[in-house]
């Protein structure tokens, strides 16, 4: 069984900065992609950051110098640093996670934590 837990999200002000965690936990052989997607009201579900397990990473555009992605191997954990956040980045920021397992490749995501951005 694979989980992943969520933390850090809440309401902040405009220009403020939060720290979103997930750490997966589970029979867990490597991490392929871990990242973290959004889904604002009454809109679709989008790509904020990710991470692969070579390192590189890839942000959407309208996050790009302000939000940053990193991750802990030993901890199977990855953050997200988000900066000089905007009312716009309100949504409920969802953990993804594209593993292998033992058995094979799966795909997983967490419950979500809301972000407000809001004064």
């Amino acid at each position: 069984q694979v989980q992943l837990v969520e933390s850090g999200g809440g309401l902040v002000q405009p220009g403020g900065s939060l720290r979103l965690s997930c750490a997966a936990s589970g029979s867990i052989v490597s991490i392929y992609v871990m990242g973290w997607y959004r889904q604002a009201p009454g809109k679709q579900r989008e790509l904020v950051a990710a991470v692969i397990s070579g390192g590189s990473t890839n942000y959407a555009d309208s996050v790009k110098g302000r939000f940053t992605i990193s991750k802990d191997n030993a901890k199977n954990t990855v953050y997200l640093q988000m900066d000089s956040l905007k009312p716009e980045d309100t949504a409920v920021y969802y953990c993804n996670a594209d593993l292998s397992m033992s058995w094979g490749r799966k795909n997983y995501w967490g419950q979500g934590t809301q972000v407000t951005v809001s004064s």
